[in-house]
């Protein structure tokens, strides 16, 4: 397993994404940790923190086909799968594909869309096809799905369910920059001239070999047991409505495998499981308070409570 490669792919991408954003590492770092494994990413704050500009960033520093859409309450499901329409010249239906038939999608304020629209994206990202008048056509591969969401503001929304949210990786969360990053930002070159300065810094090929490597990455059985300590704590506390699922502790065991690997290890360690657990598990539990910055408490308390297994 080429581990150099794992740490030379995550530096390239955060060293073009800083061109853009700035202080905003971690973010990133996770960001790259979801789309090695496959999974979609959430991103919730606040407007005018940079998700988009970000995501934006990310996408053009993979490469691939990107499209944004903008989720509106008047936006159908056929806007975003595609249509069969009929061809008067060849006597016939064709399909004309939507926005989702590309690598890189930027959902931009998912809660926007109704329910009906929501679902349509729910079988893109979980079976990563899409149905159509019957008929099943595949997706790109790679294909993610990086979706923004204003968590404060409720007027004109349609909150996600669970089964959707469940079905992101993480859920992230960028917040305000430090004084001085900001200071640069206000007065350098203006953002969107710089976005198209930027070039594709990896291949598609890199892309697929670490995809394909990470799973070699050694965890123990105390590693296993770790995690599963962490998901069965949340599943049996008569406080919250329901616990992780088995897709959280799945996913923060792949979390854990890219993390390790781009750490510079082949092997998992309890730190590796620590530091994914609040973006992958806390969005995943149901307080009945729908409080994201609740949820992230929850879990550093739990993180607390279980035992951490000594090397």
């Amino acid at each position: 397993m080429d581990i150099e490669l794992f740490k030379s792919y995550a530096e390239r991408i955060t060293n073009n994404c800083n061109k853009i954003i700035l202080g905003k590492d971690e973010v990133i770092r996770q960001i790259i940790v979801t789309f090695l494994s496959g999974g979609h990413v959430l991103l919730e704050d606040l407007p005018g923190t940079g998700k988009t500009m970000l995501l934006r960033a990310f996408s053009k520093s993979i490469g691939g086909d990107f499209k944004r859409i903008q989720f509106t309450p008047d936006l159908l499901p056929s806007d975003l799968t595609g249509i069969n329409f009929y061809n008067q010249k060849d006597c016939n239906f064709e399909f004309k594909k939507g926005p989702l038939f590309s690598s890189i999608i930027l959902a931009d304020e998912i809660n926007r869309a109704t329910p009906r629209t929501q679902s349509a994206l729910l079988e893109a990202m979980e079976e990563r096809q899409v149905t159509v008048d019957g008929n099943t056509y595949p997706m790109n591969d790679p294909f993610m799905v990086m979706a923004t969401e204003n968590p404060v503001e409720s007027y004109g929304t349609f909150p996600l369910p669970e089964a959707q949210i469940d079905r992101f990786f993480m859920r992230l969360s960028m917040g305000y920059m430090e004084r001085i990053q900001e200071l640069e930002v206000i007065s350098r070159k203006d953002t969107l001239s710089l976005l198209d300065e930027l070039k594709q810094v990896i291949t598609s090929e890199e892309t697929e070999k670490l995809r394909q490597e990470f799973s070699k990455v050694k965890v123990s059985e105390d590693c296993k047991n770790y995690i599963l300590d962490i998901i069965e704590y949340t599943r049996k506390d008569e406080h919250l409505l329901a616990g992780v699922s088995t897709r959280g502790a799945i996913n923060l065991y792949k979390a854990a495998q890219i993390t390790a690997a781009m750490a510079g290890r082949d092997y998992v360690i309890p730190e590796d499981i620590k530091k994914e657990a609040i973006p992958i598990l806390a969005h995943r539990i149901v307080s009945g308070s729908g409080n994201h910055i609740e949820a992230e408490k929850y879990i550093e308390n739990v993180l607390n409570d279980v035992e951490v297994p000594l090397e």
